[in-house]
């Protein structure tokens, strides 16, 4: 290959690359931080298995 187009391909690549970081960049900021939902539903997720785990081994449910 010419050592021109390959240097133009190059350089064509390098701008298409940063434009993507870029635009990932943005778009990870935009997003809000989900941490908040992560642990409610995460201790949600804990309290229930306690729950479980410490329900009486003789329990039945309730006749329907």
């Amino acid at each position: 290959m010419h050592p021109d187009t390959h240097l133009a391909l190059h350089h064509t690549r390098a701008i298409e690359l940063r434009a993507q970081a870029h635009a990932h960049r943005l778009a990870a900021q935009a997003r809000p931080p989900r941490r908040e939902l992560r642990t409610r539903l995460g201790w949600t997720l804990v309290e229930l298995g306690l729950r479980l785990a410490s329900a009486p081994a003789g329990a039945k449910p309730a006749p329907v």
